[in-house]
């Protein structure tokens, strides 16, 4: 089949650059046709960085016309991204969007909307929905090989510079809203949507910005609580980013998340017979570190093709996405039905 010709819409993400040097790698499923960016301080910023080498920059009404434009990533900057993927979806356009969704509920479910009345592709980018090790654990828990799910703990840090705090002011929900994010989709790929959720974030130091800089949101499931952890002040956070699992059957331990991932199992009672190896200990037994083939986002920006291309179907359909998004507002604090 010919490879899908699909657009930039914005470069102020901050995964805009790598979104663009996957797409640029994989020639076999994309043909970019280019890149639309209207704000002159990411021009000047990005545009020469050499992801961009080659390609032809255009106001987005041009792009969006190009004869034969089938799907777009939406990388614009946070704030702006969701009125643009819209714009896109009006279009007819296959839609990839990075994360997070919007604040206002009622806007980003326009979007999911259109694009499930037209029949077209929605896929937000949570790029951890493709590690492998974390598929894996998903696997394990829809399979029921942990037995009852009771617990899950995880943590997405990072020390991020006053300046990136200052950025973060621009959301109610601060580094909850956008590192959060990607570890309520996996929650919610694992149990649903929790019948309840309570945020606790705070901010620790408004002297410097006044953004949450220091969350933590509880999920609550019939027969589990969730709690998510964000923040912005930790020594060498990234590498403590962390999903724990815990079941009556047994615990995955996945920390750090990335660079490298690495997978721990304890099993309660004997090692089930499916397990891969044996550890020295009766009761435990530990998976050599993940490898991830590829880019950081190879896996999902192919799936995204097969997708447009009918090939299969969407893992993380219209249904999840709406569910994520209402979940993560409300771990922000905000009332998606008001939003």
């Amino acid at each position: 089949m010919k490879p899908i010709r699909i657009a930039q819409i914005g470069i102020g993400h901050n995964h805009a650059s790598a979104t663009m040097d996957t797409l640029r790698r994989l020639p076999q499923f994309f043909d970019v046709v280019g890149v639309a960016e209207d704000d002159p301080a990411w021009l000047e910023r990005r545009a020469g960085l050499e992801s961009y080498r080659g390609l032809p920059f255009m106001s987005e009404e041009e792009l969006l016309a190009t004869n034969g434009l089938e799907a777009v990533c939406v990388e614009k900057d946070v704030p702006d991204n969701e009125a643009a993927a819209l714009r896109c979806a009006r279009r007819g356009l296959h839609v990839r969007m990075d994360k997070p969704g919007g604040e206002d509920y009622a806007a980003f479910r326009e979007l999911v909307e259109t694009q499930r009345r037209g029949g077209k592709a929605f896929q937000m980018a949570y790029m951890y929905r493709y590690n492998p090790a974390i598929r894996e654990c998903i696997d394990m828990v829809r399979d029921s090989r942990l037995g009852d799910i009771f617990e899950i703990d995880c943590q997405m840090s990072t020390s991020h510079t006053d300046g990136y705090r200052r950025w973060l002011s621009n959301f109610k929900g601060g580094d909850m809203y956008i590192f959060g994010s990607h570890l309520i989709d996996l929650i919610v790929c694992m149990l649903g949507e929790p019948e309840k959720v309570v945020p606790h974030n705070k901010n620790s130091f408004p002297g410097v910005a006044r953004c949450i800089d220091n969350g933590l949101a509880v999920l609550h499931y019939p027969r589990a609580t969730c709690t998510v952890r964000t923040t912005s002040l930790e020594a060498n956070g990234y590498h403590r980013r962390q999903l724990v699992v815990c079941g009556t059957g047994g615990t995955v331990e996945i920390k750090p998340l990335e660079r490298p991932t690495k997978m721990s199992v304890a099993w309660r009672g004997p090692i089930p017979p499916w397990a891969l190896d044996e550890s020295s200990l009766p009761d435990a037994r530990t998976w050599p570190d993940i490898k991830i083939e590829g880019g950081r986002y190879d896996a999902q920006l192919i799936d995204f093709a097969r997708i447009v291309r009918g090939e299969t179907e969407n893992p993380f359909g219209y249904e999840h996405e709406l569910a994520v998004e209402r979940t993560l507002l409300r771990a922000c604090g905000i009332d998606p039905a008001h939003s």
